[in-house]
């Protein structure tokens, strides 16, 4: 079995009020502190299928311009999600099937690009807007009881589970996969960043805080007690984790690399949500400004508020 990272965005960063803030609040974590950020998700190979774990940005998904005052930032375009798949050497057409960790746009952005593969996605989602339209959708009820520490599971195949793991959305999702002795941890939002793992903090998006700390408390007592990989979408750390096999120890946290120097752009007057991927473009809506809406306006998908927007 082979576990690959399918990356797409690079250079970006999450601020610790975002990745740290969930429960204590972002005021109390300092923003010039910035994690390194990037966007990637995973394929894994078994010689008898290939399983996709989310399926990255909708192509066309502008950048976004962040200045000093962004608490995310997802990166530089290294490619589409679909080049980066076609450069690990994968066709659609081999994907038999999608293991969806939840809703999101940087996660389900192109499932509509594998008509032939069956999708997987906790029976709490399918009704997301992301997820309309799609006729190979197969709703998880999570049948096959625990799994270790987690109270709901369904095996997928031989060594592969898709674990219930609400918070950070309704219908959230793990992915595991049990090879050569190690545990990978596929994850989506679990946390943004490995540092929020280590320190024990929830991130500010989630839409259901108690399970999101409830899940985060099993991820950690999981990865205390069995040899885990921890793979995110959010960070290189999740790519760097994978390719060297490095396993967790929340004890021993690694030292933490910063985020690079910002590099302003000139924004174009669209917003992209940091959480979703809805892009608010002025000429959709009868040329009202972002900084003119009102304060309690909210994402029409995902109903975060704005300051949850980056400048695109």
């Amino acid at each position: 079995m082979i576990i690959k990272a399918v990356k797409f965005r690079k250079d970006g960063f999450y601020s610790q009020p975002f990745a740290f803030g969930g429960e204590e609040g972002m005021d109390k974590f300092d923003k010039s502190v910035r994690y390194r950020g990037t966007l990637q998700n995973y394929l894994i190979d078994t010689g008898d299928e290939v399983i996709l774990v989310d399926t990255g940005l909708p192509a066309g998904t502008p950048e976004e311009a962040p200045d000093e005052n962004s608490l995310a930032y997802t990166g530089k375009d290294i490619s589409t999600y679909m080049e980066a798949l076609a450069d690990l050497g994968y066709k659609p057409e081999q994907v038999t099937r999608i293991l969806l960790t939840h809703k999101h746009s940087d996660h389900s952005g192109e499932l509509k690009s594998f008509p032939n593969a069956k999708i997987y996605v906790n029976e709490e989602e399918v009704s997301a807007d992301e997820l309309q339209g799609l006729d190979n959708i197969v709703p998880v009820s999570f049948t096959d009881g625990a799994y270790y520490n987690f109270p709901a599971s369904q095996k997928i195949v031989d060594g592969i589970y898709l674990i219930k793991a609400k918070g950070h959305t309704n219908g959230n999702s793990i992915v595991i996969v049990e090879n050569d002795g190690l545990f990978y941890m596929l994850h989506g939002d679990i946390t943004y960043v490995d540092e929020a793992l280590y320190e024990n903090k929830l991130s500010v998006v989630f839409d259901d805080l108690a399970e999101a700390r409830v899940t985060l408390d099993r991820v950690r007592e999981f990865v205390s007690m069995h040899p885990t990989v921890y793979c995110g979408t959010h960070t290189p750390q999740g790519y760097e984790n994978l390719e060297g096999k490095k396993i967790i120890d929340l004890n021993n946290p690694p030292e933490t690399i910063p985020a690079g120097e910002i590099i302003f752009k000139t924004a174009t007057g669209k917003y992209v949500c940091s959480i979703c991927g809805y892009v608010y473009d002025p000429a959709e809506h009868d040329g009202v400004a972002f900084e003119d809406l009102p304060d309690d306006w909210r994402c029409p998908r995902c109903k975060q508020p704005k300051e949850k927007f980056t400048k695109a």
